[in-house]
């Protein structure tokens, strides 16, 4: 278990490496942004890419614990889900995603980043249980694996264009809705009516919670 002194190092490092990219952010920068001297700081994380990697396991805890939750038995409510929270995480450790090759070892051969790999098996794994539920139009062109990656590259590059083309700081739930529903534009013309209704019914009830 980590100190709340740890906690606050670490989310002023995340704050500042979305921001401003990790080769640019320093641990002096970190340390004032804290309110601590940056002997304080080095006594929790002695290097900036310990701190890159705490983040990297703090996003790992949180997927795992994602993953493991249990179906809803609502196959939308679940799509919807997952989709909200695979934008949320690609948003929130954005710098992961874009800046590895500043702190991994860049003469190895660097491996896909684990919370991409696990977004795109739990999509896949959705887009699966879409085809079993009959919700796709029968059409002997549909590949349920080519459907679930192409699904995939666009709900993972929305955030990049929020922060490249519309030059966004921060978002809100407005901002991931509208990625559903971009979503959603390329998925329901291969999904029968009920499938159409069954996840316009799962965003509706998801915006209802969270919309102020």
């Amino acid at each position: 278990m980590t100190s709340p002194t740890a906690e606050r190092i670490a989310d002023a490092a995340l704050h500042r490496f979305n921001r401003n990219g990790y080769a640019s952010t320093t641990l002096s920068e970190i340390a004032r942004d804290v309110g601590i001297a940056q002997g304080n700081l080095t006594y929790h994380f002695p290097t900036k890419l310990d701190l890159a990697l705490q983040l990297s396991e703090r996003v790992r805890v949180v997927t795992e614990a994602r993953r493991a939750e249990p179906p809803t038995g609502d196959l939308a409510l679940d799509y919807v889900e997952q989709l909200r929270f695979s934008m949320d995480v690609t948003w929130n450790y954005r710098f992961l995603m874009r800046d590895r090759g500043s702190f991994e070892d860049v003469d190895a051969v660097v491996p896909p980043s684990p919370i991409l790999v696990a977004s795109f098996d739990e999509r896949r794994a959705l887009v699966r249980r879409i085809a079993d539920a009959g919700w796709f139009r029968s059409d002997p062109a549909i590949d349920v694996d080519t459907i679930a990656r192409s699904l995939w590259i666009l709900t993972r590059h929305w955030m990049d264009h929020l922060r490249e083309m519309e030059q966004r700081d921060d978002i809100g739930w407005a901002d991931v809705q509208r990625g559903i529903e971009h979503h959603f534009a390329v998925l329901f013309p291969m999904l029968t009516a009920t499938g159409r209704r069954r996840f316009d019914d799962a965003l509706a009830r998801v915006s209802a919670e969270r919309s102020p």
